[in-house]
């Protein structure tokens, strides 16, 4: 086992002990605050190295899946609302708390997904090649979702800067640098030794804004604690029927196992790290929406371990080539 599938198998483990760090920073170090500046670099820098992951070829791969890019659209961005749509009945009509649910789980993750869903025997390659058609839709599906779930309570509280400024710095940037290292890879062995080592990092990245998050937000939690309580039962009801919904979906449309247990992880799987910082820009946004997006990552890191556990025992028998 080389480096980084040691990495990759002991992910969870680690992002919980950079959590826990983060906390323990927090709670010693009065100027951890500071830490929130960090945010957006540190996201970047995660995703530029999930995207390295994404070989321009496979890009192209992913558009020419028509049927499996379709069911992960149509699942996200459908079947999930739907679901959304009658989970956030059972909250506190708090418009704040329903707008930090509603930013995290209308948002499919783009990040550690793909290695989740790779240890749950899902066609992870096909999943990460579609990250960033699934983050760009996301972005632009987003606002649009806020304003028919929130009404006029959407405009008063979400502004389209942000989401610009996501796209911009998270999305278009790290996509263009992924790709241009990739070029450099093909042609020079010194870029070939780089993307090498810049392979190794998606999880220790990803554990580092993890830290950054926690050691920034858990000094401004406060009283939020309990209002981040009140929503465990949502997270946790989401996090067993999203992954079926969207296995069945996937099933429904003939998706091959892999396929299939692919857009159940991604069903399954929020993308609470990147729309931090879009929850950061809500007016008295602090200390509640954050607590609200990292109480989701919580709960979702345990149900990962059960779903790399579960997923390969679905589809065993099946096997149907998508085209």
């Amino acid at each position: 086992m080389d480096v980084r599938e040691k990495l990759e198998s002991r992910q969870v483990g680690i992002y919980f002990a950079a959590i826990a760090v983060g906390v323990i920073v927090a709670l010693l170090v009065p100027e951890a605050t500071e830490l929130e500046y960090g945010i957006n670099p540190a996201l970047a820098f995660m995703l530029f190295v999930t995207f390295l992951q994404v070989p321009i070829r496979d890009l192209g791969r992913a558009i020419s899946q028509v049927r499996f890019l379709g069911v992960l659209l149509l699942t996200n961005f459908l079947i999930v609302p739907l679901l959304v749509a009658v989970l956030v009945q059972f909250l506190a009509p708090d418009p704040m708390i329903r707008l930090g649910v509603l930013l995290v789980l209308l948002a499919p993750c783009i990040d550690y997904v793909v290695t989740f869903a790779h240890l749950g025997r899902a066609d992870g390659r096909l999943l990460l090649a579609a990250t960033p058609a699934l983050l760009v839709v996301q972005m632009i599906l987003l606002p649009f979702y806020l304003g028919i779930f929130l009404g006029e309570e959407a405009a008063d509280l979400v502004q389209i800067g942000p989401f610009v400024h996501a796209f911009i710095w998270l999305i278009a940037v790290p996509l263009i640098l992924a790709i241009l290292v990739q070029v450099w890879a093909n042609r020079s062995d010194t870029g070939e030794k780089i993307s090498s080592v810049l392979g190794l990092l998606p999880v220790p990245a990803t554990a580092v804004v993890l830290f950054v998050v926690a050691a920034a937000v858990v000094p401004e939690l406060g009283d939020a604690f309990d209002s981040a309580l009140q929503v465990v039962p949502v997270y946790v009801a989401f996090a067993f029927v999203a992954p079926l919904l969207g296995w069945f979906t996937a099933r429904l449309f003939r998706l091959d196992a892999p396929a299939g247990r692919a857009v159940a992880f991604s069903a399954a799987t929020r993308n609470s790290l990147v729309v931090l910082p879009l929850a950061l820009a809500v007016p008295n946004a602090v200390p509640l929406l954050p607590a609200i997006i990292v109480t989701q990552t919580l709960v979702e890191l345990v149900s990962e371990l059960v779903y790399v556990r579960l997923a390969p025992k679905f589809g065993r028998a099946t096997s149907t080539q998508i085209v």
